[in-house]
């Protein structure tokens, strides 16, 4: 899809992130149709425009949370998305993370490189202490990418969330500024060596 090149927040040797803009909602509802099949049932992101516009709009008017586009840095097409929730200041100095990666990009280890510099920008300009992963526990892709980033299991919350209709159980992963030097890379990606 045809992408303007934008100014990234951080950037890695393939991918670049940056905040949601209201104008990616055609390209974001298009990604997030193409990859129903990878996202569900774990992941319900807007596929349409209004929903876009609502979402969007949260995660750039809402002191709370923090949204990121991962891009590629070729075409600047957007590989998925990380958000930063439940953004909480003073003693607790936390965020929540949820993310998904589209169809075209899953894989490949984008979003694994977008998840470092998420990690990274939380921890350095936002001056975060600990982010926070929930995870319903078959979902192997999100679990997998939470522990190559460094992500430690710390327990289980049975009836955490309400997903698609449900209230489902969640692993709980987390990642505090002690356990990560800034810069340091997640683990490769098996079989490419890219992180």
């Amino acid at each position: 899809m045809a992408h303007t090149t934008a100014r990234w927040l951080a950037e890695g040797p393939r991918v670049g992130i940056r905040p949601f803009t209201l104008e990616d909602g055609e390209e974001f509802t298009a990604r997030v149709r193409e990859s129903k099949d990878l996202h569900q049932p774990w992941l319900f992101p807007p596929d349409t425009a209004e929903a876009y516009a609502a979402y969007a709009g949260r995660l750039i008017d809402d002191p709370a949370k923090a949204g990121f586009l991962v891009c590629e840095k070729t075409g600047g097409d957007i590989a998925g998305f990380i958000n930063i929730n439940n953004i909480v200041h003073g003693a607790f100095q936390c965020g929540a993370l949820g993310y998904g990666a589209f169809a075209h990009a899953a894989g490949r280890g984008l979003m694994k490189e977008g998840l470092n510099l998420v990690v990274d920008h939380a921890f350095g300009p936002m001056g975060l202490h600990r982010l926070e992963i929930n995870v319903q526990p078959g979902n192997a892709a999100s679990i997998g990418l939470a522990r190559s980033c460094g992500f430690r299991l710390e327990g289980y919350s049975p009836q955490m969330l309400y997903v698609a209709g449900a209230w489902r159980d969640h692993e709980r992963w987390a990642l505090t500024t002690e356990m990560r030097r800034p810069g340091r890379p997640c683990a490769p990606c098996p079989g490419t060596g890219a992180p």
